[in-house]
């Protein structure tokens, strides 16, 4: 992979890229694409680290893998392209913002969150099309834990938001900080454990709180409009 991929944090990560798990990470991948589609596109599976440089980091939402639908994918965690069709998930993520802070959204990418600071970032950076959780073993846990253990020396304020148990299992990696963090684990969207404490969690109302209890600027969550389709 060229370093220049993962724009500003090029400087942060560019060992792990010489890293002998790495290498073996992209020569899994290599072979994978050659037998089966791969979800994001190349041109997009560091879409999160451009949109969303070290410095402006001031919230963390971690997914699990991309979505393995075509069209789905697009680099950042949870989002779809404009005029996809909302998948389960985010569409209970738009509720539970409606819910929050009355903002009603429709577009499903998230360019504008991450225009913002969040860093919409999926453990696995791809997927098999069709197959959920298809490169988890690939050894892209190992890097994206790496980007985490990064994010924590990061000296601003940085609310991590955990849904489900998956992204829980980083609450401890995320903690790891002398500087100001707010870690919130709750449900995961989905259908299958929305209501089971994701509903009325109020994490975004809750990190703008944290935000500017430490002189910071709240974060628009809205994504429609101009902002939808942001880089």
């Amino acid at each position: 992979m060229d370093a220049s991929a993962l724009g500003a944090w090029q400087a942060l990560l560019a060992d792990e890229l010489e890293q002998p798990y790495f290498r073996a990470l992209e020569e899994r991948l290599a072979q994978a694409e050659r037998g089966a589609e791969v979800y994001p596109p190349a041109g997009r599976r560091f879409r999160a680290f451009t949109a969303t440089p070290p410095e402006a980091v001031r919230a963390v939402i971690l997914g699990q893998d991309p979505y393995h639908g075509p069209g789905q994918a697009d680099g950042l965690a949870f989002s779809v392209g404009a005029g996809t069709k909302l998948p389960p998930s985010l569409r209970n993520i738009f509720r539970e913002l409606a819910a929050d802070t009355g903002d009603e959204c429709a577009c499903g990418d998230l360019g504008a969150w991450a225009a913002q600071g969040v860093l919409l970032l999926n453990c696995a950076l791809t997927v098999e099309a069709g197959k959920a959780g298809s490169h988890a073993a690939l050894g892209w846990h190992t890097f994206t834990d790496r980007v985490i253990a990064r994010t924590t020396e990061l000296p601003q304020p940085i609310a991590f938001i955990l849904w489900g148990a998956f992204a829980q299992q980083k609450a401890v990696l995320a903690g790891r900080s002398p500087y100001p963090r707010l870690i919130l684990c709750s449900a995961h969207p989905s259908p299958l454990s929305a209501y089971r404490g994701f509903f009325g969690s109020r994490p975004f109302s809750r990190v703008n709180d944290f935000l500017r209890a430490h002189g910071e600027a709240s974060i628009n969550w809205k994504t429609d409009g101009g902002a939808c389709g942001m880089p």
